[in-house]
């Protein structure tokens, strides 16, 4: 199932990119316009971090937010050629690992909104970095047993806000359309009821953006 996901995501993205190289000029060049609108769609990798902070019965492993793959959609608003606004949502079908009755199904929602700034903007490939905030929701699918001070416990989800920082780049392939590729990094404040802990956690990915 994961593997037909993956291919599924590389397989529209890859449609995506055709289409925009379609429209594309050979002389495109980069116009990081004030007062300008982007929409992006986007898929990628997310690298995960400890659920909690330590194991959750006796001589047994940390849980895990699982990496697998990412994928959203992006807004943004440039206030100037150098500087915007970017608010994303992504969605990954991720899992609990490290439990003792094996995976769990853990899907995680996150929402951010960023300042960005363009720092090439009138490149064919303009340099970006960005950095913000937001919220993380978590969907287990169900209930993983834990043992706190000799008692018995039930660890349910729970959502956390979260903190991002990354770099990326806009390349032009025509006035309008770009491919966009970026690294995050994502401080999430916890997924989970008890024993919570924050995660540290990265993403890579690569999408097709509108400018209009």
């Amino acid at each position: 199932m994961a593997m037909n996901m993956h291919a599924t995501s590389a397989t529209v993205l890859g449609a995506l990119a055709v289409l925009a190289l379609s429209t594309g000029t050979a002389n495109a060049q980069g116009q990081m316009r004030s007062g300008t609108n982007e929409l992006h769609l986007f898929t990628g990798y997310l690298f995960g971090d400890d659920l909690t902070d330590a194991p959750v019965t006796p001589l047994g492993p940390t849980p895990e937010l699982d990496d697998d793959w990412l994928w959203g959609l992006r807004y943004g608003y440039n206030f100037s050629e150098m500087w915007g606004i970017d608010i994303s949502a992504g969605w990954s079908p991720n899992s609990a690992t490290n439990l003792a009755g094996g995976d769990i199904d853990l899907d995680v929602t996150l929402v951010d909104v960023s300042a960005i700034w363009h720092f090439t903007p009138q490149s064919p490939v303009v340099g970006y970095t960005l950095a913000g905030v937001g919220y993380a929701f978590s969907d287990l699918d169900t209930t993983f047993p834990a043992i706190v001070d000799g008692v018995p416990i039930r660890i349910d989800d729970d959502d956390g806000f979260t903190l991002n920082a990354g770099i990326g780049a806009k390349w032009f392939v025509s006035d309008t359309v770009m491919i966009r590729g970026e690294a995050r990094y994502r401080y999430i404040d916890k997924l989970v009821d008890e024993l919570d802990d924050s995660l540290n956690t990265f993403d890579v990915t690569l999408g097709v953006g509108w400018q209009f």
